[in-house]
């Protein structure tokens, strides 16, 4: 059987059947709407395999007070289902978003609250760390990651 992949955008609402298997195991679905899902500018991708959705990433115009970038998005809710974690779907989400942010403003730049565990898969396209770790109750250590320049 061949796979089918396909990167399209989706709604918020759509996001989370992917983020809380992901990001909010055994915790309520509201857990998993974040500020900013419904705001002017974010968009939400998803990563489908024969029709299925796999995973999600969610861009949202929004500013961190560490860069002086005028142009600011963030990632939210980078999750992929387990059992197609270390397959390149994360790479794929993770590029197109690049592409879309790029596309509207070629001086955007990206900023995330990244995973500790994540850490390693940023750090290989291109993305450094900024700050120190912290806890975000409840879920696990994180530290603030950045990319200048998108492509």
């Amino acid at each position: 059987m061949s796979i089918n992949l396909m990167i399209r955008e989706i709604t918020a609402e759509e996001t989370y059947s992917i983020r809380q298997p992901v990001l909010r195991p055994g915790r309520p679905i509201l857990e998993c709407q974040f500020s900013g899902d419904q705001d002017e500018g974010t968009f939400h991708l998803s990563i489908f395999q024969n029709s299925n959705i796999i995973g999600v990433a969610s861009f949202m115009k929004n500013s961190n007070p560490f860069f002086k970038n005028h142009t600011q998005y963030q990632l939210r809710g980078m999750a992929i289902l387990a059992e197609f974690k270390n397959m390149g779907y994360g790479s794929l989400l993770l590029k197109e978003g690049e592409k879309k942010i790029d596309l509207v403003n070629k001086d955007a730049m990206l900023w995330f609250n990244a995973r500790i565990t994540a850490v390693d898969f940023y750090k290989k396209h291109g993305y450094e760390c900024i700050g120190k770790p912290f806890e975000v109750p409840g879920v696990c250590e994180h530290i603030v990651m950045f990319k200048d320049h998108l492509n």
